[in-house]
């Protein structure tokens, strides 16, 4: 009976160590890791210019039009970041808080050799390095004479000019087409 015993006790012995060996093999490969990763991205900012011909800013108030005006308004942008990027412009008319279409009431000289016009956007056909300002959107303003007729007498007519950005770094367009560029925020 004592060698009995002795085996019994033997395999209860491997059966106790399998056990924990297992268990410990389990541990190992059940174990779990968090690894957190900060990733910061660039930040794209440019100013909006609005001048006269006498390199004034436009006034914020407006100023005061009858049809066939042509106002002095050269639109520009400055990079004002650190990151170059690609930049878009969108006119938007109005009267009273009403939005017009373009022909409407305004008539603008839209510099065609920087600016093209795509889906109601005027996009910059190059890039805008850090520091640097974009040419003119357009310089002056027409106010279409034939189209502002006495129902626009005492309203307030508008131009809001909207832009926005996108990297240029790591953003290839390979059509030499700016608007192709990935990225651009949804109106």
């Amino acid at each position: 009976m004592g060698k009995i015993k002795i085996k019994i006790f033997v395999v209860a012995l491997v059966a106790v160590l399998m056990a924990f060996i297992s268990t410990s093999t389990l541990a190992y490969y059940s174990t779990v890791g968090k690894a957190t990763n900060v990733v910061t991205s660039g930040n794209i900012q440019f100013i909006i210019h609005e001048t006269t011909d006498q390199g004034k800013e436009f006034p914020k108030e407006g100023v005061y039009i009858v049809p066939g005006d042509i106002v002095s308004k050269k639109v520009s942008i400055e990079s004002d970041c650190e990151h170059p990027f690609y930049l878009r412009v969108k006119m938007v008319y109005g009267v009273d808080s009403q939005e017009l279409s373009a022909e409407d009431c305004f008539k603008l000289n839209i510099d065609e050799e920087h600016w093209v016009l795509h889906d109601g956007w005027y996009y910059y056909t190059g890039i805008v390095n850090p520091g640097e300002t974009t040419p003119n959107v357009f310089s002056h303003v027409e106010i279409v004479g034939s189209k502002v007729d006495n129902s626009y007498l005492g309203k307030t007519l508008t131009l809001t000019v909207k832009a926005q950005a996108v990297q240029s770094e790591n953003n290839l367009i390979t059509d030499g087409n700016t608007h192709t560029a990935s990225g651009w925020p949804a109106e």
